[in-house]
């Protein structure tokens, strides 16, 4: 079962890299066939493998042989390793498919936000109204937190981005917005703490060794999908340790 989670989510992955590159252009996710970025060349089945097909073409076009970004596989990999590691954790259970719808929004916003600085309404419409039927099945205890973590979640970043005039992006108020609904209010608090302190952390190292120029924007929502995961996984443990210093 293991395996064949590992080998369904790799799929996924793959599928994923295509909704996140393709709905900000406004194209269609299912025509054309996935093509070489350079060439154009239509990829066949055997060149669309998750991670294998990679690997064996030495991560170039079987067609024009200029190189393949490393991201494609490596966001299959994340992708399925993600969905191992929720199935290991939370075991067969409704709050299973909570965890893996999770998983896929926050992958494809991010492939999304690193490629276009751009988080589509179409993707966080469509998973709101995933992430609503869940919660309703399978609510957080208690229900309302979902409304309140989500109320409370748009106005602190709205209030943010008019008070930094434009330093959050509409994007960004609107997944965090999903976000809520999904962790809760004090979840969410948390997990755009780490979000902010990670994405600032990297920013002044990327800085400081001259990755990035000063004043110039990073995407945010990887930041956004790192902090949500460790505190939607490891929440308790994350309260305890913070208690533990009183």
């Amino acid at each position: 079962m293991k395996l064949i989670i590992f080998i369904y989510a790799l799929l996924l992955g793959s599928f994923y890299n295509v909704v996140g590159l393709r709905i900000p252009l406004k194209q269609s996710i299912v025509r054309p066939r996935s093509a070489c970025p350079e060439c154009g060349w239509a990829l066949s089945i055997r060149e669309l493998i998750p991670v294998l097909s990679f690997i064996i073409q030495k991560g170039k076009c079987r067609k024009c042989g200029k190189r393949i970004s490393p991201i494609y596989p490596m966001i299959e990999l994340l992708t399925a390793s993600l969905f191992f590691f929720a199935y290991i954790k939370l075991g067969w259970s409704f709050e299973l498919v909570v965890a893996w719808a999770l998983i896929s929004l926050l992958v494809i916003i991010s492939i999304s936000d690193f490629t276009y600085m751009l988080i589509p309404d179409k993707i966080l419409l469509v998973f709101a109204g995933i992430f609503i039927i869940l919660r309703v099945v399978q609510p957080l205890a208690p229900w309302w937190d979902s409304i309140i973590g989500a109320t409370v979640a748009f106005l602190l970043l709205l209030i943010i981005a008019i008070v930094s005039k434009g330093g959050m992006g509409g994007g960004d108020i609107k997944l965090y917005t999903v976000i809520g609904f999904v962790l809760g209010l004090k979840p969410v608090l948390v997990a755009f703490f780490l979000a902010n302190l990670i994405g600032t952390t990297y920013g002044l190292i990327g800085m400081t060794i001259g990755f990035f120029e000063r004043k110039k924007p990073i995407p945010f929502g990887p930041f956004i999908a790192v902090g949500t995961l460790i505190v939607y996984f490891f929440d308790e443990t994350i309260l305890s340790w913070y208690i533990s210093f009183f």
